[in-house]
C-alpha cells in the first residue's frame, strides 16, 4: 500500500499541464448546464421565505402546518441524498440528473396547483426528493469531470448557483409580492418559476457527456478517454486516464469496493463520519434558518412585514458576492484555513445578534437595521469561506468506488438537520427570541471550530486519485497532522 501511495502521488506530479485550448470552453459549458440543478435547488429552498405567508392564508395553515410544508421538502431531500447517491453510483451520474430534472418539474407542477394542504406537501416531498438528488450528485459529477488544478473552483459553481437561485426566488418573491399583493394565489405565480430551469436541465443534460471516472469504474474505458478527450488537452487526457485506471484496477485486487467497504475499514468509516460531521456543522449554523426564515426574524427585529419582504433580498445579494469571492479564493486557500476562517466569522455574528437583540429592545429604532447588518455579515461569511467549501470537499474526500455512497450519506444527515431546524426553528424563536436561538447557534459554532481543527484533512491541490489513496491507507490524516504542526511552529 505504501508503494502504491508513492506512485500515486508521482504519477499526479507528472501529469502534462493544462494548456490554453477549445476543451475549458467545453468543461465550462457542461459545468454551466449541471448546475442547474443547483439554482433549482436554491430557488426550491428560497422560494417559501415569501411565498409561505399568502399561502397560509389560502390555505389555511397554522403555525405547526407552516413548519411541515416547510420541513416536508427537507425530509424528502434528506431521502433523495441517500437514494440518488446509491443510484448515481449504479446508474451514471448523467441519467440520475435527467431524472431530477422531470422530478423537479412534476414537484413543482404539484405545488403550483395544490388544492390543500396535504397536497401541497406531497408536492414539496417531491421537490425534496430532487433537490437532495440535485445536491448530492451534481457535486460529484464537476469534481468526477474537474483538472484537480480548478477542481475547487469549477466544483464549486454548483453552490454559487444555489444562492443565486435562492436570490432569484428572493427577487422574485419581491416583484410578484409587491405587485400582486392583493391577488390570494401570488404565491402559487412565485413557485412557477421553477419549471423554466428544470426543463432547461431536462434539455441539457441530454447533451453533456457522462463522468468519465464513473465510466472507468465500469469498465467503460474508451468511452471515458472519449470524454477526456473532449475536456482535456489530448496528453493530458491519456495520462488522467492511466491514473484513474490504476486506481480502479488495485481496488479491484484489494476487493476494496463499494459501501460495505466504508462501513468495515476502518480509514473509511473515519472519512466518512469526517463528512457526515462537516455536513452537519454547515446547517448548525443556522444558515438555512435565516434563508426560510429570513422575514419572520426581520419582522422579529422590527420591519413590517412588507419591508421585512423586501430587505431580505439583502442577505440574498451579499450570499452571491460571497459565492462569487469564495470561488476565487478556493484554488489559492487551503480548505482547513478557509472553514476556520468561515466558523470563526459566523459564531462572531451569532453572539453580536444575540448581544444586539437584548441591547436594543423591541421599539428602538436601530433594532431592525442593526439586525439586518449583522444577519447581512452573518450570510456573507457563510456564503464566503464555509457554504462552497464544504459542499467542494465532501465532492472530493470519498474514493471513486464509494463516492456517490458516501456523498449521500453525508448529505442525508445535512438535510435531516436541515429539516428538523425548518420544523421547529420558528417555534425557537418564539419560544427564546432571537436571543437565545443565536447564543445557541454560537455554541454550536465552537463545537464546530474543535472539529474542524482536530478532524477534517486538507484536500487542496491533490488529484481525486491521489487522494483516494491517502484516504484508503490513512496518510491523509498523517499529512493533516503534519501541517498542523508546522503551522504551529510559524506561529
Amino acid at each position: 500500500m505504501a508503494t502504491s501511495h508513492t506512485s500515486s502521488n508521482e504519477a499526479q506530479s507528472k501529469l502534462p499541464p493544462l494548456t490554453p485550448g477549445v476543451y475549458r470552453k467545453r468543461l465550462f459549458v457542461v459545468a454551466l448546464i449541471a448546475t442547474f440543478g443547483g439554482l433549482l435547488f436554491g430557488y426550491d429552498t428560497g422560494v417559501i421565505n415569501g411565498a409561505l405567508r399568502p399561502m397560509a392564508e389560502e390555505l389555511g395553515l397554522n403555525a405547526f402546518t407552516e413548519g411541515v410544508v416547510t420541513a416536508s421538502l427537507l425530509f424528502g431531500a434528506a431521502a433523495g441524498a441517500l437514494v440518488c447517491g446509491r443510484l448515481s453510483d449504479g446508474w451514471g451520474r448523467r441519467k440520475t440528473i435527467i431524472l431530477l430534472a422531470v422530478m423537479f418539474f412534476i414537484g413543482t407542477m404539484t405545488c403550483v396547483f395544490a388544492p390543500s394542504f396535504e397536497v401541497m406537501v406531497v408536492g414539496r416531498f417531491i421537490l425534496g426528493l430532487a433537490v437532495g438528488g440535485a445536491s448530492t450528485v451534481v457535486p460529484v459529477y464537476l469534481a468526477e469531470l474537474a483538472p484537480f488544478e480548478i477542481r475547487g473552483s469549477l466544483a464549486g459553481r454548483n453552490e454559487l448557483m444555489i444562492v443565486i437561485g435562492q436570490l432569484a426566488a428572493f427577487v422574485v418573491n419581491a416583484i410578484i409580492g409587491t405587485v400582486w399583493a392583493d391577488h390570494p394565489s401570488v404565491w402559487r405565480y412565485m413557485l412557477a418559476v421553477a419549471a423554466l430551469p428544470a426543463i432547461a436541465l431536462f434539455f441539457g443534460m441530454l447533451r453533456v457527456p457522462e463522468s468519465p471516472r464513473w465510466l472507468v469504474e465500469k469498465g467503460r474505458d474508451e468511452e471515458a478517454r472519449a470524454v477526456l478527450e473532449t475536456i482535456r488537452p489530448f496528453d493530458r487526457a491519456q495520462a488522467e486516464l492511466a491514473d484513474v485506471e490504476n486506481i480502479a484496477e488495485e481496488e479491484k485486487d484489494a476487493q476494496v469496493i463499494g459501501w460495505r467497504a466504508a462501513l468495515t475499514d476502518k480509514w473509511l468509516l473515519r472519512i466518512l463520519l469526517v463528512g457526515i460531521g462537516l455536513a452537519v456543522a454547515q446547517q448548525l449554523t443556522g444558515i438555512n434558518s435565516i434563508m426560510y426564515y429570513g422575514q419572520i426574524v426581520l419582522i422579529e427585529a422590527g420591519f413590517s412585514e412588507s419591508a421585512a419582504l423586501i430587505a431580505n433580498v439583502a442577505p440574498g445579494v451579499i450570499a452571491v458576492v460571497g459565492g462569487f469571492i469564495a470561488l476565487y479564493m478556493m484554488d489559492r486557500i487551503n480548505r482547513r484555513k478557509t472553514l476556520i476562517i468561515g466558523f470563526t466569522l459566523t459564531t462572531i455574528c451569532h453572539v453580536l445578534i444575540g448581544i444586539a437583540s437584548i441591547a436594543l429592545p423591541v421599539g428602538n429604532p436601530l433594532r431592525p437595521y442593526v439586525i439586518l447588518f449583522l444577519v447581512v455579515a452573518f450570510v456573507g461569511s457563510m456564503q464566503t469561506f464555509l457554504n462552497i467549501a464544504v459542499w467542494v470537499m465532501l465532492s472530493e474526500i470519498f474514493p471513486l468506488h464509494m463516492r456517490g455512497f458516501g456523498i449521500g450519506v453525508a448529505v442525508f444527515f445535512l438535510w435531516i438537520t436541515n429539516a428538523f431546524l425548518g420544523l421547529y426553528f420558528p417555534t425557537l424563536v418564539e419560544a427564546v427570541g432571537i436571543t437565545g436561538t443565536f447564543f445557541l447557534f454560537a455554541v454550536v459554532g465552537l463545537l464546530s471550530l474543535i472539529f474542524v481543527w482536530r478532524q477534517v484533512p486538507e484536500t487542496r491541490g491533490r488529484t481525486l486519485e491521489a487522494l483516494e489513496e491517502d484516504v484508503s491507507t490513512g496518510a491523509i490524516y498523517t499529512v493533516s497532522k503534519r501541517d498542523q504542526l508546522r503551522n504551529r511552529a510559524s506561529a
